[in-house]
């Protein structure tokens, strides 16, 4: 991976990671203050909570992409290390996946003349769901790339014996 890459990779997660971060301190601030009662149709605070949720899972499935492309860059990705992030990955998208149906439930009361809104929301929670499952058959790979890196290192120990 070249430096061009990481460095603009990077450069992207810090400006999602603060923006997450001003989400979340706007949605407690709103929260504490007590600023906006809830006149609308949708109980507010539970869609802050959810908000606040959600934007910590989105964090965490950063910084668990900004430790993989260190290891990346260092040449160390494919090691048992490496499968502590891709979990944290995984988990952080089921996450948000269970958030999402949260705002999903949150919703429907308010759909009740349009349910297809609320069918929507729900398929688009699967998708999310889906993109675990996408992340989950890649940390196969990486478990078959780890296990095939440990045996060519094996052969290579032994035909160091021999030569």
């Amino acid at each position: 991976m070249g430096k061009l890459t990481v460095r603009a990779l990077r450069a992207v997660l810090v400006v999602v990671l603060t923006g997450t971060v001003f989400v979340q301190a706007g949605m407690v601030w709103a929260l504490v203050s007590g600023s906006d009662p809830e006149d609308g149709s949708l109980p507010l605070t539970a869609l802050r909570v959810i908000t606040i949720l959600g934007m910590g899972s989105a964090q965490v499935a950063l910084v668990c992409v900004w430790r993989l492309v260190a290891m990346v860059r260092r040449g160390t990705v494919f090691s048992h290390a490496a499968f502590r992030y891709v979990d944290g990955v995984i988990g952080a998208i089921v996450a948000a996946a269970l958030v999402w149906f949260a705002v999903t439930a949150v919703n429907a009361p308010g759909q009740r003349d349009d349910p297809g809104v609320t069918v929507i929301m729900g398929g688009i929670g699967v998708a999310i769901l889906g993109v675990a499952l996408i992340v989950l058959v890649l940390r196969m790979l990486l478990a078959q790339a780890v296990a095939r890196d440990v045996e060519a290192a094996q052969m290579q120990a032994e035909l160091d014996e021999v030569i």
